[in-house]
């Protein structure tokens, strides 16, 4: 965190944090429809109205890292760097959290047991769609903005759903040997294969799409 963190902004942080562990441990033991707010604020040492204070959904207990996936491939084109295009800096992106084993991308020991909470709960199901559709609209405004004027406005969209399509194929290639219980690392080998693959499918025009000037 800022060295600049204030005490009463660290002890809002330490809360929230708090309140999210207990969430998913109470929702990883008994399934999301089984644990109640209520529960969870017994359990946490804080009233209801803290708990939705911080969370104004119970969605957003197991899923309290939404705004951050939301924007991540429209913050990765808009950091993109000089000389680089929209799709090379995702590339980027997306091989540095794979090798990494970045939990951002599924590659975590207890992605099954998440993702069974998921599938269990058919508004966390909803969550998960929704969150995917607000990622495609933050990624086509995000090229859009970085895109010549003369492009009009059709290219930027196409651009950007082939952006879309490249993370959505990672994930939920990794998320399917995920659930099998695999080793992180292993999968994390053959991801990085995979978006070789993926990059080779890829047009020349959709590659050097949006380049950023020195």
């Amino acid at each position: 965190m800022a060295a600049t963190e204030g005490l009463r902004e660290r002890k809002k942080r330490q809360t929230r944090q708090h309140i999210s562990d207990t969430a998913t441990l109470l929702f990883l033991q008994r399934g999301f429809d089984a644990v109640t707010i209520g529960e969870i604020a017994r359990v946490a040492d804080v009233s209801v109205n803290t708990v939705y204070n911080y969370f104004p959904a119970k969605e957003d207990l197991f899923l309290d890292r939404t705004e951050d996936t939301v924007d991540r491939p429209a913050r990765w084109v808009r950091g993109r760097r000089a000389g680089e295009s929209a799709a090379q800096a995702l590339l980027r992106e997306l091989r540095e959290a794979v090798e990494g084993c970045s939990p951002a991308v599924g590659l975590f020991a207890g992605y099954a047991d998440f993702m069974k909470v998921v599938s269990e709960a058919p508004t966390l199901r909803a969550r998960l769609g929704g969150i995917r559709e607000e990622s495609l609209d933050a990624l086509v405004r995000a090229v859009r903005a970085e895109a010549a004027e003369e492009d009009g406005p059709l290219l930027p969209e196409l651009v950007a759903g082939q952006l879309h399509w490249v993370q959505t194929t990672v994930m939920g290639w990794i998320s399917a040997r995920m659930l099998e219980r695999r080793d992180p690392a292993e999968v994390s080998r053959d991801a990085l294969v995979l978006l070789d693959e993926i990059e080779e499918l890829l047009a020349p025009r959709v590659l050097g799409y949006a380049v950023r000037r020195p």
